[in-house]
């Protein structure tokens, strides 16, 4: 188990160039930590390539926030206490999502190949390796969902080694729902991580399946997402953020509650960085019409302040 427990909240997705230094996005994050007592933020943002078997990631490039925003918003989440995990995520810009960049397995010529991807992730990793070591990031997040590339074990090991010579944190990789044992190389990561949108009658069919790999790797373990929209169905299918449905408050928040129920009786579940908290909050008297993952003003808000206020309380008893 990760000591101390993480009582996370991703933060800033999608962060758009030039919205990431102003007032507005100062009080998203205060907010949040107010809310939700989270001791732990992932800040979040994603670079693009241009479908999914274009082999440069334009990181440099709008819309993704600069530099100089990635730093601001990693000092504000510092100066409120909390724990930072830096999570650059590459998507792509025809909409096609992530999991489904993917080449021949043998090179061709001619055609895209993976040797050109990896390199050009690998810049775009090392990159912002730099900023976590510069900065003081406790955590680094090397991917996101990249299901097809899961199985390029040599590319993933070889892009971790030279991470670490530039960067001196925990290393997690965020594979997707389900993937959990299909990923060979947890040993060359620090922390196992995944994204636990789990149906919300299935929680302890899925955690028994998880608990095996975590048991088998000896490795901490923590869901770098989780959460469920505030809509009716999304319950069944908390992955998909755009199924039809009303607004229901209910719905969040009793999958909430069963999430942290089933995980609670886990020793080996270290925390949750639940999905997610823009930059950029709708206003709170709008609450119970927005569908989405956020839970800022809605009922689900006060599951996730009482659970992580008591997995805090436990930890600071445990350690006297």
């Amino acid at each position: 188990m990760i000591k101390p427990f993480i009582g996370g909240m991703t933060w800033g997705w999608t962060g758009i160039r030039g919205t990431w230094g102003n007032e507005e996005t100062i009080r998203s994050m205060q907010l949040m930590a107010q809310r939700l007592n989270v001791n732990w933020t992932a800040v979040t943002f994603a670079a693009m390539q241009e479908h999914p078997q274009a082999t440069k990631i334009a990181y440099k490039e709008a819309p993704t926030v600069t530099d100089q925003e990635v730093r601001h918003a990693i000092g504000e989440a510092k100066r409120l206490g909390l724990k930072v995990v830096l999570k650059p995520v590459v998507n792509c810009a025809d909409g096609i999502w992530r999991a489904h960049i993917n080449f021949f397995d043998h090179d061709v010529p001619c055609e895209p190949k993976w040797s050109d991807w990896f390199a050009s992730y690998t810049d775009f990793m090392l990159h912002y390796a730099a900023i976590a070591e510069e900065t003081g990031c406790e955590m680094l997040c090397i991917g996101c969902e990249m299901v097809q590339t899961d199985r390029r074990e040599s590319e993933w090991r070889a892009l971790i080694r030279k991470v670490r010579a530039v960067y001196s944190g925990l290393i997690t990789y965020n594979c997707d729902k389900y993937q959990e044992d299909h990923v060979n190389w947890w040993d060359a990561v620090d922390v196992i991580s995944s994204s636990g949108y789990y149906p919300v009658n299935d929680w302890e069919r899925q955690l028994d399946r998880i608990e095996a790999v975590v048991r088998r790797h000896r490795k901490p373990f923590f869901f770098m997402e989780a959460g469920c929209p505030s809509r009716q169905g999304s319950d069944a299918l908390p992955n998909d953020w755009g199924l039809a449905g009303d607004p229901d408050e209910q719905v969040q928040q009793t999958y909430l509650e069963t999430m942290f129920g089933a995980c609670d009786s886990r020793e080996w579940v270290g925390g949750f960085m639940l999905w997610d908290w823009p930059a950029q909050l709708y206003p709170e008297n709008q609450a119970s019409s927005n569908d989405d993952y956020c839970m800022f003003g809605k009922s689900g808000e006060h599951v996730v302040k009482r659970y992580y206020t008591q997995k805090t309380r436990e930890h600071e008893e445990a350690n006297g």
